[in-house]
Protein backbone atom coordinates (compact mmCIF):
# COMPACT_ATOMS: atom_id res chain seq x y z
CA UNK A 1 0.00 0.00 0.00
CA UNK A 2 2.80 2.47 0.77
CA UNK A 3 3.88 2.59 -2.81
CA UNK A 4 0.37 2.55 -3.70
CA UNK A 5 0.18 6.14 -1.99
CA UNK A 6 4.10 7.05 -3.10
CA UNK A 7 2.55 6.35 -6.52
CA UNK A 8 -0.63 8.73 -6.32
CA UNK A 9 1.78 11.52 -4.09
CA UNK A 10 3.55 11.62 -7.65
CA UNK A 11 0.64 11.87 -9.43
CA UNK A 12 -0.54 15.03 -7.88
CA UNK A 13 2.94 16.52 -7.14
CA UNK A 14 3.06 15.80 -11.50
CA UNK A 15 -0.51 17.65 -12.00
CA UNK A 16 1.48 20.78 -10.67
CA UNK A 17 4.71 20.00 -12.42
CA UNK A 18 2.71 20.72 -15.64
CA UNK A 19 1.48 24.03 -13.89
CA UNK A 20 4.86 24.91 -13.72
CA UNK A 21 5.99 23.79 -16.89
CA UNK A 22 2.51 25.95 -18.69
CA UNK A 23 3.54 29.33 -17.20
CA UNK A 24 6.59 30.10 -15.82
CA UNK A 25 8.13 30.57 -19.28
CA UNK A 26 5.26 32.76 -19.92
CA UNK A 27 5.81 34.65 -16.81
CA UNK A 28 2.78 33.73 -14.88
CA UNK A 29 1.91 32.65 -11.18
CA UNK A 30 1.89 29.08 -10.70
CA UNK A 31 -0.72 29.39 -7.66
CA UNK A 32 -3.11 31.69 -8.88
CA UNK A 33 -5.13 31.71 -10.63
CA UNK A 34 -6.55 27.83 -11.04
CA UNK A 35 -6.07 25.65 -13.93
CA UNK A 36 -8.43 26.63 -17.08
CA UNK A 37 -8.51 25.07 -20.61
CA UNK A 38 -6.00 27.41 -23.00
CA UNK A 39 -8.37 27.49 -26.00
CA UNK A 40 -11.86 28.38 -24.55
CA UNK A 41 -10.67 29.54 -21.23
CA UNK A 42 -13.32 28.46 -18.98
CA UNK A 43 -12.07 27.20 -15.68
CA UNK A 44 -11.28 23.39 -15.08
CA UNK A 45 -13.35 21.63 -12.60
CA UNK A 46 -12.02 19.72 -10.13
CA UNK A 47 -13.07 16.40 -11.30
CA UNK A 48 -11.77 17.09 -14.65
CA UNK A 49 -8.24 17.48 -13.05
CA UNK A 50 -7.61 14.21 -11.78
CA UNK A 51 -4.22 13.36 -12.43
CA UNK A 52 -4.22 10.62 -15.68
CA UNK A 53 -7.83 9.38 -14.69
CA UNK A 54 -9.76 12.54 -16.23
CA UNK A 55 -7.62 12.48 -19.07
CA UNK A 56 -8.65 9.00 -19.66
CA UNK A 57 -12.18 9.36 -19.31
CA UNK A 58 -12.36 12.91 -21.47
CA UNK A 59 -10.61 11.09 -24.45
CA UNK A 60 -7.81 13.82 -24.39
CA UNK A 61 -10.21 16.70 -25.03
CA UNK A 62 -11.94 19.73 -23.11
CA UNK A 63 -15.17 19.11 -21.83
CA UNK A 64 -16.17 21.91 -23.08
CA UNK A 65 -14.55 23.45 -26.44
CA UNK A 66 -13.67 19.84 -27.21
CA UNK A 67 -9.80 20.80 -28.22
CA UNK A 68 -7.18 18.71 -27.95
CA UNK A 69 -5.46 18.02 -24.54
CA UNK A 70 -1.70 17.70 -24.79
CA UNK A 71 -0.71 14.18 -24.15
CA UNK A 72 2.42 16.03 -22.53
CA UNK A 73 0.10 15.94 -19.73
CA UNK A 74 -0.58 12.55 -18.92
CA UNK A 75 3.30 11.90 -19.91
CA UNK A 76 4.50 14.46 -16.96
CA UNK A 77 2.05 12.93 -14.56
CA UNK A 78 3.09 9.30 -15.07
CA UNK A 79 6.96 10.33 -15.50
CA UNK A 80 6.78 11.96 -11.86
CA UNK A 81 4.46 9.37 -10.12
CA UNK A 82 7.75 6.69 -11.62
CA UNK A 83 10.97 8.84 -10.25
CA UNK A 84 9.06 9.60 -6.67
CA UNK A 85 8.68 5.99 -6.48
CA UNK A 86 12.40 5.15 -7.34
CA UNK A 87 13.52 7.60 -4.95
CA UNK A 88 11.30 5.91 -2.23
CA UNK A 89 12.78 2.79 -2.69
CA UNK A 90 16.30 3.95 -3.04
CA UNK A 91 16.28 6.60 -0.09
CA UNK A 92 13.16 5.86 2.16
CA UNK A 93 11.42 8.56 4.40
CA UNK A 94 14.54 10.87 5.06
CA UNK A 95 15.94 14.30 4.28
CA UNK A 96 18.01 12.71 1.58
CA UNK A 97 14.53 11.61 -0.27
CA UNK A 98 13.21 15.27 -0.26
CA UNK A 99 16.28 16.97 -1.38
CA UNK A 100 16.44 14.26 -4.11
CA UNK A 101 12.81 14.52 -4.71
CA UNK A 102 13.40 18.21 -5.06
CA UNK A 103 16.21 17.71 -7.61
CA UNK A 104 13.69 15.46 -9.89
CA UNK A 105 11.17 16.96 -9.72
CA UNK A 106 13.64 20.58 -11.28
CA UNK A 107 14.94 18.64 -13.85
CA UNK A 108 11.46 17.93 -14.66
CA UNK A 109 10.46 21.00 -15.20
CA UNK A 110 13.29 21.93 -16.96
CA UNK A 111 13.76 19.73 -19.57
CA UNK A 112 10.06 20.29 -20.85
CA UNK A 113 10.38 23.77 -20.73
CA UNK A 114 13.88 23.29 -22.50
CA UNK A 115 11.74 20.72 -25.32
CA UNK A 116 9.35 23.50 -25.98
CA UNK A 117 11.13 26.72 -25.82
CA UNK A 118 14.89 25.99 -25.67
CA UNK A 119 14.89 27.42 -22.68
CA UNK A 120 15.97 26.57 -19.17
CA UNK A 121 14.46 29.29 -16.68
CA UNK A 122 17.04 30.52 -13.87
CA UNK A 123 14.32 29.95 -11.35
CA UNK A 124 15.80 26.15 -12.24
CA UNK A 125 18.99 26.06 -12.81
CA UNK A 126 19.95 28.44 -10.25
CA UNK A 127 17.84 26.85 -7.93
CA UNK A 128 19.31 23.74 -7.80
CA UNK A 129 22.36 25.78 -7.35
CA UNK A 130 20.98 27.01 -4.05
CA UNK A 131 19.19 23.52 -3.18
CA UNK A 132 22.05 21.67 -3.70
CA UNK A 133 24.30 23.77 -1.74
CA UNK A 134 21.95 23.73 1.14
CA UNK A 135 21.53 20.21 0.84
CA UNK A 136 25.50 19.22 0.43
CA UNK A 137 25.73 22.07 3.89
CA UNK A 138 22.35 19.91 6.02
CA UNK A 139 24.51 16.35 4.97
CA UNK A 140 27.35 17.72 6.30
CA UNK A 141 29.16 17.06 2.67
CA UNK A 142 28.99 20.71 1.59
CA UNK A 143 32.77 20.99 0.25
CA UNK A 144 31.42 17.84 -2.12
CA UNK A 145 28.34 20.04 -3.24
CA UNK A 146 30.52 23.37 -3.77
CA UNK A 147 33.36 21.63 -5.35
CA UNK A 148 30.43 20.31 -7.88
CA UNK A 149 28.25 22.92 -8.41
CA UNK A 150 31.81 24.89 -9.76
CA UNK A 151 33.42 22.26 -11.55
CA UNK A 152 29.83 21.45 -13.61
CA UNK A 153 29.47 25.12 -14.24
CA UNK A 154 33.28 25.50 -15.30
CA UNK A 155 33.75 22.59 -17.26
CA UNK A 156 30.35 23.03 -19.51
CA UNK A 157 31.85 26.87 -19.70
CA UNK A 158 35.06 26.05 -21.42
CA UNK A 159 33.15 23.44 -23.65
CA UNK A 160 30.97 26.41 -24.79
CA UNK A 161 34.08 28.93 -25.65
CA UNK A 162 35.82 25.94 -27.08
CA UNK A 163 33.21 24.93 -29.51
CA UNK A 164 32.05 28.98 -30.11
CA UNK A 165 35.44 29.47 -31.25
CA UNK A 166 35.66 26.11 -33.51
CA UNK A 167 32.06 26.43 -35.15
CA UNK A 168 32.15 30.42 -34.91
CA UNK A 169 28.27 29.78 -33.47
CA UNK A 170 27.40 29.78 -30.05
CA UNK A 171 27.42 25.87 -29.18
CA UNK A 172 26.11 25.34 -25.24
CA UNK A 173 23.85 27.71 -24.11
CA UNK A 174 23.81 29.36 -20.83
CA UNK A 175 21.13 27.49 -19.09
CA UNK A 176 22.44 24.18 -20.16
CA UNK A 177 25.64 25.63 -18.52
CA UNK A 178 24.07 26.70 -15.02
CA UNK A 179 22.10 23.36 -15.24
CA UNK A 180 25.14 21.06 -15.05
CA UNK A 181 26.81 23.75 -12.38
CA UNK A 182 23.45 22.68 -10.42
CA UNK A 183 23.79 19.25 -11.42
CA UNK A 184 27.04 19.17 -9.50
CA UNK A 185 25.62 20.53 -6.78
CA UNK A 186 23.48 17.50 -6.09
CA UNK A 187 26.19 14.83 -7.85
CA UNK A 188 29.62 16.28 -7.24
CA UNK A 189 32.39 16.18 -9.46
CA UNK A 190 32.41 12.17 -10.68
CA UNK A 191 28.45 12.99 -11.31
CA UNK A 192 29.53 15.79 -13.66
CA UNK A 193 31.66 13.63 -15.43
CA UNK A 194 29.07 11.05 -15.66
CA UNK A 195 26.22 13.46 -16.62
CA UNK A 196 28.37 15.25 -19.18
CA UNK A 197 29.54 11.72 -21.02
CA UNK A 198 26.28 9.95 -21.40
CA UNK A 199 24.38 13.35 -21.95
CA UNK A 200 26.45 13.86 -24.82
CA UNK A 201 26.07 9.65 -26.04
CA UNK A 202 22.19 10.40 -25.23
CA UNK A 203 21.77 13.49 -27.30
CA UNK A 204 24.24 12.13 -29.92
CA UNK A 205 21.81 8.91 -30.48
CA UNK A 206 18.56 10.97 -30.83
CA UNK A 207 20.54 13.60 -32.99
CA UNK A 208 21.45 10.51 -35.15
CA UNK A 209 18.23 8.86 -35.24
CA UNK A 210 16.31 12.58 -36.02
CA UNK A 211 18.73 13.03 -38.89
CA UNK A 212 18.02 9.66 -40.43
CA UNK A 213 14.40 10.07 -40.11
CA UNK A 214 14.30 13.32 -42.17
CA UNK A 215 13.10 15.20 -38.57
CA UNK A 216 16.42 16.93 -38.08
CA UNK A 217 19.04 18.08 -40.55
CA UNK A 218 23.07 18.08 -39.51
CA UNK A 219 23.88 21.49 -37.08
CA UNK A 220 19.67 21.51 -35.94
CA UNK A 221 19.09 22.78 -33.10
CA UNK A 222 18.76 20.49 -30.53
CA UNK A 223 17.69 20.93 -26.46
CA UNK A 224 20.74 19.82 -24.38
CA UNK A 225 18.98 20.06 -20.97
CA UNK A 226 16.54 17.16 -21.31
CA UNK A 227 19.67 14.83 -21.77
CA UNK A 228 21.69 16.55 -18.99
CA UNK A 229 18.82 16.31 -16.68
CA UNK A 230 18.12 12.30 -18.28
CA UNK A 231 21.62 11.08 -17.67
CA UNK A 232 21.28 13.32 -14.44
CA UNK A 233 18.61 10.84 -13.00
CA UNK A 234 21.20 7.34 -14.53
CA UNK A 235 23.24 8.24 -12.40
CA UNK A 236 20.83 8.85 -9.66
CA UNK A 237 19.34 5.72 -9.58
CA UNK A 238 21.98 3.56 -11.25
CA UNK A 239 25.42 5.22 -11.14
CA UNK A 240 27.83 3.68 -8.90
CA UNK A 241 26.76 0.29 -10.49
CA UNK A 242 27.59 1.35 -13.97
CA UNK A 243 30.44 3.03 -13.01
CA UNK A 244 31.95 -0.67 -10.97
CA UNK A 245 30.14 -2.39 -14.27
CA UNK A 246 33.05 0.05 -16.45
CA UNK A 247 35.63 -0.64 -13.83
CA UNK A 248 35.34 2.99 -12.41
CA UNK A 249 34.01 2.56 -8.88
Amino acid sequence: MIYFFVFLFGLIIGSFLNVCIYRIPLGKSIVFPPSSCPVCKRRIKWYDNIPLISYILLGGRCRYCKSRISPIYPLVEFLTAIITVGVYVKFGFSIDMAFYLLFAYMLIVGSFIDFRYYIIPDRISLGLMVVGLIFGYLSHRFLFSLYGLIFGFALLYFIAILGKLLFKKEAMGGGDIKLLGGIGAFLGIKGVLFVLFFSSLFGSIVGIALIVAKKSEMGGRIPFGPYLSLAALVYLFFGQQILRFMGYA
